[in-house]
This record gives structure tokens, C-alpha cells and sequence, in this order.
């Protein structure tokens, strides 16, 4: 079993859907995708990135408007927001993801 200090956080952007999304990722393996809450940012899921890290690659985004992702003035209805995570699936390299969110 891998430690959890024996990969670093990574912090990228990735651009989805017209926008720039700011990203920490960590580990490798299937994608599992944190979202955080209103009014959060990734750091919400602080404490469960390296656990998850162990088994997964993790990438928790900042969803558009918040913290260093880009702050349209407009595209914030579930629609949009959606097709943000499935381009950032597709911009990663994968077709497929386990969503985590709170």
C-alpha cells in the first residue's frame, strides 16, 4: 500500500467548456471526482484526497465562479455546470469518473 505522503498534490488548470478550471489531482488509477459545496472550494476535501489517493486518481476542481477557476458572468444552471466535469473527464484522458460531491 502506497503512503500517503509518497505523492504530492498537484495543482493544474484544465480548460472545459470555454473555461479555465482550477484542479488538485493526486494518485493514479480510476478517476474519482471531488465537487465541493456552496460556498467552498477543493480544500473542503483536504483531508480525504491523500486516503483516496492510495487507490484512485483524485482530481477536485474548482467549479467555475470559485476560488482560482475562471468567474464567467453567466453559465452557473445545472446544464452548464455538467457539461464543465464531463469536459474536464474528457480533457484528463478518460470516458468515465466516480462523482463524489457534497
Amino acid at each position: 500500500m502506497k503512503s500517503l505522503d509518497s505523492q504530492q498534490q498537484q495543482h493544474i488548470f484544465v480548460e472545459t467548456n470555454n473555461i479555465r478550471l482550477h484542479c488538485v489531482a493526486q494518485g493514479e488509477g480510476e478517476l474519482v471526482i471531488l465537487l465541493h459545496g456552496f460556498p467552498e472550494f477543493w480544500y473542503s476535501w483536504r483531508h480525504q484526497i491523500p486516503a483516496l489517493a492510495r487507490h484512485f486518481k483524485v482530481v477536485v476542481p474548482d467549479l467555475r465562479g470559485y476560488n482560482d477557476s475562471d468567474k464567467p458572468e453567466s453559465g452557473y444552471d445545472l446544464d452548464t455546470l455538467s457539461a464543465d466535469i464531463r469536459g474536464l473527464i474528457d480533457r484528463l484522458g478518460y470516458t468515465k469518473a466516480h462523482i463524489v460531491g457534497h
